[in-house]
């Protein structure tokens, strides 16, 4: 019988099996990958589809914030975000939207705003600054605020009625030195420096508790004056005993001189304690930048202007103050001020040279002379007197005992 002949089939299984593994692993590579690109394309969509931000409207006038010192500095996109940042404060929102993509920059300004603002006296000056991007980049600003919208219309209420009162003394057609030292000896005379007062920080504190520290002390001078129409702005720093301070500046009569309120207080300067309750110190009632540098030293951050005129100081305008050391004028001074039963004999240098060269002749001599005639025209057995010398602000005080 013939053989008969069977093709052998080809072993394809193996084959197709690896060609669609591998088919299948592609196709997963590709769908995965189109799933990731999508939910790129999904993130980026949102970034610049995303819900538009809420910025803070804005309703302050451009005249309402013109004549501010700090503001005035600004250029003009952050003089927006200044705006923007006022106006959430003022109408006490929680997050302030803001047109900047520099949160650092914005707290800043945040600052700015409550140096140009005394009367904003419901934000403690604290704040948490973010900053975001998406659509655009934007940040966004939470106050932290003392009060309640309730409190806040309270508080600004008695704030204004004590305002008023505290003004009644001094005429709106005053010159600007006599409205400057009005208000400098109003609250030295009205106000305790206490660190422990509550809102001491604001001018809360001054009007309704009469209890602060420079802060509270520096704010009121500048709420006042500008009620006033003197021009008056917020500055801080640090003291000669590195401690932070705050103080003004202010414009009188055409010039631009330092105010320091605080430390006109007999009870913030202990030397002056020792003398008498009643002292005040003028030494920063009108002062250049010569005589504030003995002892202060402002943030270098604050662009201040040159102050070098000395005319409107307090030591000039009552013939106290010395360019050169003048021994009869310095004795005529004293005798003039026990005739008048008056004290103290103040006797301000401009130099130390001229200190030091009154200082030796005044207690080497001339108080001893003045000391006599005090006894002479108050028939007096025993002639007593206290001083304040102090070489560092190149200043002689001489208190006399009529009894």
């Amino acid at each position: 019988m013939g053989q008969i002949k069977r093709k052998k089939k080809k072993k394809r299984g193996c084959l197709w099996t690896i060609f669609w593994i591998l088919f299948f692993v592609i196709l997963i590579e590709i769908l995965a990958g189109a799933v990731i690109y999508r939910g790129k394309i999904a993130e980026e969509a949102a970034k610049y589809l995303g819900p538009k931000v809420p910025y803070q409207e804005v309703s302050i006038e451009e005249e309402v914030v013109e004549q501010k010192y700090y503001y005035d500095q600004l250029e003009e996109k952050e003089k927006i975000v200044y705006k923007e940042i006022l106006q959430g404060i003022e109408d006490l929102s929680g997050e302030i939207y803001i047109h900047s993509s520099d949160a650092k920059r914005t707290n800043e300004i945040f600052e700015r705003v409550l140096m140009d603002n005394p009367d904003v006296f419901w934000c403690d000056g604290t704040a948490k600054t973010t900053h975001y991007e998406g659509k655009e980049e934007y940040t966004v600003l939470e106050p932290v605020y003392s009060c309640t919208e309730e409190e806040k219309e309270e508080r600004q209420e008695e704030i204004e009625l004590e305002a008023e009162i505290w003004l009644e003394g001094i005429t709106d057609d005053a010159s600007d030195y006599d409205k400057i030292l009005y208000v400098f000896e109003y609250i030295v005379n009205t106000v305790e420096y206490d660190a422990e007062a509550e809102d001491n920080q604001n001018i809360y504190s001054v009007f309704a508790h009469k209890r602060s520290v420079c802060a509270g002390y520096s704010k009121a001078a500048q709420y006042l004056l500008e009620q006033l129409d003197v021009f008056c702005t917020y500055v801080t720093g640090v003291v000669r005993s590195g401690e932070s301070h705050a103080w003004n500046l202010v414009i009188c009569e055409g010039d631009y001189y330092y105010v320091d309120t605080t430390w006109g207080d007999p009870v913030f300067l202990s030397s002056a304690e020792a003398i008498a309750n009643d002292y005040i110190s003028y030494d920063y009632l009108c002062c250049n930048d010569k005589e504030l540098l003995h002892t202060h030293k402002p943030d270098a951050d604050l662009k201040l202007p040159e102050c070098t005129k000395m005319d409107f100081n307090y030591y000039v305008m009552n013939g106290l103050y010395y360019e050169e050391y003048d021994s009869k004028r310095a004795l005529k001074e004293m005798n003039d001020t026990i005739s008048q039963k008056k004290n103290p004999s103040v006797f301000k240098f401009a130099d130390s040279e001229s200190y030091e060269e009154a200082h030796k002749d005044i207690f080497g001599k001339l108080i001893d002379k003045a000391a006599q005639n005090l006894a002479g025209q108050y028939n007096l057995k025993q002639v007593k007197y206290t001083y304040m010398d102090d070489p560092e602000l190149n200043k002689i005080v001489i208190y006399w005992q009529y009894e």
